[in-house]
């Protein structure tokens, strides 16, 4: 089969592989669609533990498929051909985390390419513990590939937006239009939100959220943001922000553009040089800001998600901006890595 995998830093290559043999207590996944994100573009930029020469990783952590194979001691709840959707972190099963249903913070976390191979790959092996913990979810024909493999970073997004707790009535920015920020703007206007107010510095990202989504307002990056703020505030400030871009200059802003009793959610990570970020702290004790960051997301989060995108509440298939086979694999990274489009999906 073919694979993307990254053999050390800036070295991805598509390279033919054996197809992975699985064990009676594992299970292989016949790719239909794998998605492009930041952490791949972050791992292929500065390395990865363990990905080398020696022993290259297959990147890939957002996927969707069918079930080629599965092993004799499997339970019966899962049928050859079956569509399904993988959530791709799966802890070690018996910690306080992972009994308390955020697996995702296991101390001895493992990820599909992220510390064992993924799914930039025609065919992936599910461990057993993955498919104990119900990592492996079905989904109907009303779910493309694509959708199913854009649930993941929905529901990291999910993630933060309970963290946001958004009430019917608060106002809302998210600043960065990527998916990631759309995704939010669009749980904060499902939540009942009165106004929600999407900030980016491209043209062409913030036209495009207009276009699937006409009742979230736009603003330019070059506008004066506080001031704006102030206006569609009646001066207020926003109950709810999220910075939905790694810049630490917004991280710090928000608190200034924040009502009080505001919840500022610090979604995503910085780079390691800019990690340090200065925050005016009296701001945030005389407004009594809540400051929250979110990352990954529970299994619960992940199939709550997936119902939104089957019934029909979020459409994500309308985030993808480019498909293409493996073949275009570096040149997606490429797209993500300059900011090109949205979602950038291996279709296999």
């Amino acid at each position: 089969m073919l694979a993307g995998k990254l053999y050390g830093k800036d070295d991805l290559r598509v390279v033919e592989v054996p197809i992975p043999e699985i064990t009676d207590q594992e299970m292989l996944i016949r790719v239909k669609a794998s998605a492009i994100c930041g952490t791949d573009v972050r791992m292929i930029s500065n390395g990865a533990p363990g990905a080398s020469a020696e022993h290259p990783l297959t990147l890939g952590h957002e996927f969707a498929g069918t079930i080629e194979k599965i092993g004799t001691a499997v339970s019966g709840t899962y049928k050859i051909g079956q569509r399904v959707a993988v959530a791709p972190n799966f802890g070690c099963g018996v910690c306080d985390f992972c009994v308390s249903g955020e697996g995702h913070h296991c101390p001895d976390l493992r990820a599909f390419g992220i510390n064992i191979d993924g799914a930039f790959a025609e065919f992936v092996r599910v461990p057993a513990e993955a498919i104990l913990q119900g990592n492996v979810t079905l989904i109907d024909d009303r779910v493309s590939f694509a959708a199913g493999a854009l649930n993941e970073p929905f529901s990291c997004v999910n993630n933060g937006f309970e963290r946001n707790q958004v009430k019917p009535g608060d106002t809302v920015l998210v600043i960065g239009a990527g998916a990631i920020g759309i995704m939010h703007a669009i749980l904060a206007k499902m939540a009942g939100a009165s106004t929600v107010v999407v900030n980016d510095l491209s043209d062409e990202r913030l036209n495009f959220l207009k276009k699937i989504e006409p009742t979230i307002i736009t603003v330019n990056g070059e506008v004066d943001l506080e001031a704006f703020t102030h206006t569609i505030t009646n001066g207020k400030g926003f109950n709810v922000i999220v910075t939905a871009a790694p810049v630490p200059q917004i991280q710090q802003k928000s608190l200034k553009l924040a009502a009080i009793n505001g919840r500022i959610c610090f979604f995503g990570g910085l780079p390691k040089d800019k990690e340090n970020v200065t925050l005016n702290t009296n701001i945030i004790h005389y407004k009594q800001l809540i400051i929250s960051g979110t990352t990954r997301a529970s299994l619960r989060q992940y199939r709550q998600t997936l119902k939104y995108i089957s019934s029909g509440i979020v459409n994500v298939d309308s985030l993808v901006s480019a498909r293409g086979d493996i073949s275009n694999l570096n040149a997606f990274v490429e797209n993500a890595r300059f900011a090109r489009g949205l979602k950038n999906v291996i279709e296999f």
